[in-house]
């Protein structure tokens, strides 16, 4: 007894167990890694799920459909989302440039003229709708009126010209005319509202006036016939007659004329 005794004293306490050594450059051991690697993919869906925020709930419903997860993360910059060659998602930030202006620098914000093709006359509205025709600048009323003819070959001048037929100088031409075959399809300008159809007591012949609003009116002269009336309403581009050579003409053609307030202006500063 003694001799045994003896010798446990002598082995002395057993020695305790040391903890794992970490060597430099290794990775410390994740207790729970293990049980996460035998989980199903269903259960790591919803575990991340639940983690993200998006709900259990939401994450059972993603695993059960089979869909890939995605979570949005905020930023306080714009990102831009790039798949790098594992096809994965990498979010990167872009850098926003900074805008200076003058002091002094005068920022304007009328609104811009739009015109589509759905709207032809939306330029033409929206220039009406803002002030009166005769308020217009040449420059904003460029190209708010349609051709009134597909072929537009210019003849006799809008202003003051030798008369074609009596050959004196100083007439004022009060349109602009263009040269075009009998029976040719004449179009409304812009739409509005027929308040003319029928012979012109001073040299039209047969003329088509149409009212397009705030005091902006189109006239069709020297037509062969016509085929609107008074009070209807027309579009723009809508054929409402042919040309011709009545009234005081010397041969086919159109004599095309705007007028604003009633007074006769250079058709060509609105087509």
């Amino acid at each position: 007894m003694q001799n045994a005794r003896g010798r446990r004293r002598a082995a002395g306490p057993a020695a305790e167990p040391r903890a794992a050594e970490v060597f430099a450059g290794e990775r410390p051991r994740d207790a729970q890694r293990e049980a996460r690697r035998h989980r199903s993919p269903f259960r790591q869906v919803t575990d991340f799920a639940a983690a993200s925020g998006v709900g259990q709930k939401a994450g059972v419903a993603l695993a059960a459909t089979g869909l890939l997860l995605t979570v949005t993360v905020p930023a306080t910059s714009p990102v831009m989302a790039t798949a790098d060659q594992g096809g994965a998602a990498a979010l990167s930030s872009r850098v926003q440039p900074q805008v200076s202006a003058e002091a002094a620098a005068k920022i304007d914000f009328s609104r811009t003229s739009v015109s589509t093709q759905g709207d032809p006359d939306s330029k033409l509205k929206q220039l009406l709708s803002a002030q009166s025709a005769g308020s217009i600048t040449r420059a904003a009323s460029a190209g708010s009126l349609g051709a009134p003819l597909t072929t537009m070959v210019k003849s006799s001048p809008f202003g003051y010209r030798v008369s074609p037929i009596t050959g004196g100088s100083g007439e004022f031409h009060r349109g602009q005319d263009f040269a075009a075959e009998c029976g040719t399809q004449v179009f409304a300008a812009a739409s509005g509202t027929v308040t003319f159809a029928g012979w012109h007591p001073y040299g039209g012949g047969n003329r088509v006036v149409i009212n397009h609003g705030n005091g902006l009116e189109t006239t069709y002269n020297h037509l062969s016939s016509s085929s609107v009336r008074v009070g209807q309403k027309v579009n723009r581009g809508d054929v409402i007659a042919l040309s011709g050579t009545t009234g005081a003409s010397t041969g086919c053609h159109l004599h095309f004329e705007v007028m604003v307030n009633g007074e006769v202006v250079d058709p060509l500063g609105w087509l």
